[in-house]
């Protein structure tokens, strides 16, 4: 006890959990929550009009106008409104498509994640995930986020949403030369957000979240799939 009366365990206890609230609100805040991000979700005639919005359709727009009501060319002016009306209708296909392919990306993240913090074992959103959070893995999981394996019993992981493979990888937490140099499948020693523990168990370091994970890279990639040209542009 202290002098006081209080006990210096409890305030020890407590100290030591407001250090690491602290760090843990930090990085948070650095980090943002482990989520992958996704613009507002438009109806279609929202995707088309805005199609319809691009420098080039306007310009089309215009020659229409021109060769109609001007000229007397409705033919051709009717070829260039099919065109027009064409081309919108692709740019909102590929659009609704990258946007069921994120969608698709999301549903691969687990909603709760258990790790190890002031060495007790807790479940915890996923979303609450940042770096430096310990992650227990047993099979049936999804990997929550980007995890550095530190413990490895048997543990095999399905990465085929990432890199195609049909077969579970197995993995390890021993170093590996040029970890950064190596392709996605080749590194073994870490656990990536999306895959699935299909056997054994683990324990992973945190050391990347939400859109810094590999999974986020590919739903960024989604996510600029709006911008690309059609083929008829």
């Amino acid at each position: 006890k202290n002098e006081d009366g209080s006990f210096r365990f409890r305030d020890r206890l407590y100290e030591v959990w407001r250090t690491y609230a602290a760090e843990y609100a930090a990085r948070l805040e650095k980090h943002g929550p482990n989520a992958l991000k996704q613009a507002k979700k438009r109806a279609l005639w929202q995707m088309y009009l805005a199609q319809l919005k691009d420098v080039m359709v306007l310009v089309l727009l215009a020659a229409a106008l021109i060769s109609g009501v001007l000229l007397g060319e409705w033919v051709d002016a009717g070829i260039i409104l099919l065109v027009v009306l064409l081309n919108a209708l692709l740019g909102v296909i590929q659009e609704n498509r990258a946007e069921k392919s994120l969608e698709a990306l999301k549903k691969l993240s687990s909603p709760h994640a258990k790790v190890r913090r002031d060495g007790e074992i807790s479940s915890v959103p996923a979303a609450d995930l940042v770096p430096g959070d310990v992650v227990l893995l047993e099979a049936g999981d999804y990997v929550s986020a980007d995890l550095r394996l530190t413990v490895s019993a048997g543990l095999r992981v399905d990465e085929s949403a990432l890199t195609g493979e049909s077969e579970p990888v197995e993995k390890h937490a021993e170093t590996l030369p040029q970890e950064g140099d190596l392709p996605l499948g080749d590194r073994t020693n870490l656990a990536f957000s999306g895959s699935l523990v299909t056997y054994g168990r683990g324990e992973g370091i945190v050391v990347a979240t939400g859109m810094d994970t590999q999974l986020g890279a590919i739903a960024g990639m989604l996510g600029g799939e709006g911008g690309v040209e059609t083929p008829l542009q």
